[in-house]
């Protein structure tokens, strides 16, 4: 992206932008494509004077925090209409004006701050449109549109505009000279130039200035882009990178490296269909307020909605990590809040569902889970002569299947529904949406639920189709009494990561539930479905082999192949196909973790291991 070329070299820098030794470079406060653009023409042109539109009662507090970049800081002096205010304006590197100011005196170039600070700034709209389009418009275009449309001004305005005006008209009229300036002042600015303007009235005393430094856990509330773009914006800079820095790829980046907190957290992954609903609702919610990508409000809202409050905590935090910034300080530190900064703030509320143990309340009395007193305690006490379950996690699966089953069986009696004209009996009961739809006939219109035919045999949930080979633990259990199923199920392996001697803790891939319990042979082995491409299909077709009813359930992100349909038909039996993004993600995540115990006598001690 290069932003320079039409302020010097365009028909819009020429023709209005440019005007004798002034060259003016409008910039949407705060926003990193204009301090991206500010820097690359300063570095090119080199200019003998920059002009920024800065108070100057605050220029030497304000230099002071630019000499402290890449550490942020924020200028503080009172508010003149609230004795009991202040005013705060964050020194970020981000900012153009700090861009600006930094740029200039990298290059030995003078600074001049333009605004004599005498009355109160006029409150213009800061609605510009979404910076990112200069990525792919060009500043020069980018102008041009934003300058079709005037904006509005008043009394407050040209006078501002009058008073930044006779600054620059005392400026040394041969020295080459950029001026940064707000884009909803250019044009009030240009005018005023035409034409001298009168000193304006003198300030009885310069309010006193003060530098403090924004704790580091506050950064993401007061800044105006997100801690985490503006690290890789100073890692840009520092680099000296020819191309501008991507905003959707940092947002990218962004979710990326918060999801391996999160699994590291948690335990959970964040899907590719959450990655695709999370794109989707990003680019909703910032065509909404009006721009191209979305904030750091609406990126931390999605995670929270498509994944859920652990995800959006790690996103937050991941966008606040800046690490150039200490708390310890040769300047006052403060934890500053949103409310204190900006006006007309938005909240989103985070509920951690699994804070870490140090931060969980817990009662006084309450035992600590067990640990290792030493690492390989707990695998050194693994025997490998038999394997178990844990019998809560049984009734939790159990459970599940059969929720399943009657999920199956519902959506196999709706299609059997049918609706009729109302003759002599109600049937059902009355369909009130058939008889409104009718309404013109004067009919009433009556359901019929009809039995499915057939029962639902076996379940098989499918959370992972294993492309990439993660669940390497294959096994085949049998139900140990009447009410439990046989099971054959892939799984990461369970004694890799040992939660208790001899107890392991695993998340499923996929797994077959079949009633009468003591049928099954090893799923894994039985050469009667080498047939299978994969652990998903070779579950499949066992659970076709193996269910006594005529309906199987399967549940995945995706049907299975039509040639299972007719292998279905061949066995006498039909597929019921659940999409598992139909169903609760909280109750999946329970039911698909695990735990295999090393033998029976693991049993009456496994409570005091697993959580």
């Amino acid at each position: 992206m290069s932003a320079a070329g039409p302020l010097s070299d365009g028909p819009l820098g020429a023709g209005s932008l440019t005007r004798g030794p002034f060259t003016y470079f409008p910039v949407a406060p705060g926003r990193m494509e204009f301090a991206s653009a500010v820097r690359e023409w300063i570095l090119k042109e080199k200019p003998a004077v920059v002009a920024v539109e800065l108070p100057v009662t605050i220029e030497e507090s304000y230099l002071q925090a630019i000499a402290r970049l890449p550490q942020m800081s924020a200028v503080v002096y009172p508010d003149e209409l609230d004795d009991e205010s202040n005013i705060y304006v964050m020194v970020e590197p981000t900012d153009p004006f700090v861009e600006a100011v930094r740029t200039a005196r990298e290059t030995g170039a003078e600074v001049v701050f333009i605004d004599p600070a005498i009355g109160e700034r006029p409150h213009l709209p800061d609605d510009y449109p979404d910076p990112y389009a200069i990525r792919y418009l060009g500043l020069e275009r980018y102008l041009e549109l934003y300058r079709l449309e005037p904006q509005p001004r008043n009394d407050e305005t040209e006078l501002h505009a009058s008073r930044l005006a006779w600054k620059l008209q005392g400026a040394d009229p041969f020295a080459r000279t950029l001026i940064v300036l707000s884009l909803n002042l250019l044009d009030p600015v240009l005018d005023a130039m035409e034409q001298p303007q009168p000193p304006p009235e003198r300030r009885m005393s310069p309010p006193p200035v003060t530098v403090i430094n924004p704790h580091p856990d506050c950064l993401a509330e007061v800044c105006v882009e997100y801690p985490y773009l503006q690290d890789r914006y100073e890692e840009h800079r520092r680099n000296a990178l020819p191309d501008g820095l991507d905003r959707g790829g940092v947002q990218m980046a962004l979710f990326r490296e918060a999801e391996g907190e999160y699994h590291t957290n948690t335990g959970d992954k964040v899907e590719h269909w959450h990655r695709r609903y999370l794109a989707r609702y990003t680019r909703n919610l910032a065509a909404v307020s009006g721009y191209l990508v979305a904030s750091l409000y609406e990126l931390t809202v999605a995670a929270r909605s498509i994944v859920d409050d652990n995800y959006a905590w790690e996103v937050w935090s991941m966008a606040n990590r800046y690490p150039a910034q200490r708390a310890d300080a040769e300047i006052e530190t403060v934890n500053l809040a949103a409310s204190e900064i900006w006006i007309n703030t938005r909240k989103v509320r985070l509920r951690r569902r699994l804070p870490r143990t140090k931060q969980r309340r817990k009662p006084a009395n309450l035992k600590m889970r067990k640990k290792e007193s030493r690492p390989g305690e707990w695998a050194k006490q693994l025997n490998g002569n038999s394997i178990c379950s844990y019998p809560p996690e049984d009734l939790v699966i159990e459970s599940y299947g059969r929720f399943l089953k009657a999920k199956a069986k519902r959506m196999l009696a709706d299609e059997s529904e049918r609706v009729v004209p109302f003759t002599s009996s109600l049937l059902d009961g009355i369909d009130i949406r058939e008889t409104i739809r009718h309404w013109h006939e004067k009919k009433l219109y009556v359901r019929e639920t009809r039995r499915a035919p057939g029962d639902v045999g076996a379940v098989v949930v499918i959370f992972d189709e294993d492309f990439e080979s993660r669940y390497n633990y294959m096994t085949t259990w049998l139900g140990e009494h009447q009410n439990e199923s046989d099971m054959a199920f892939y799984a990461t392996h369970p004694f890799e990561h040992l939660v208790g001697p001899g107890i392991g803790r695993a998340e499923y891939g996929g797994f077959l539930m079949t009633l009468p319990a003591g049928r099954m042979f090893d799923v894994w082995a039985d050469p009667d479905y080498d047939f299978a491409e994969t652990k998903s299909e070779r579950l499949l077709m066992a659970a076709l082999d193996y269910s006594l009813d005529r309906h199987v359930v399967y549940v995945a992100a995706k049907p299975p192949r039509t040639v299972f349909r007719s292998i279905a038909a061949q066995l006498g039996r039909k597929l019921i196909y659940l999409p598992i993004g139909q169903l609760n993600p909280t109750k999946l995540k329970k039911v698909r973790v695990v735990h295999v115990l090393d033998g029976h006598e693991r049993r009456p001690e496994a409570k005091d291991y697993l959580w």
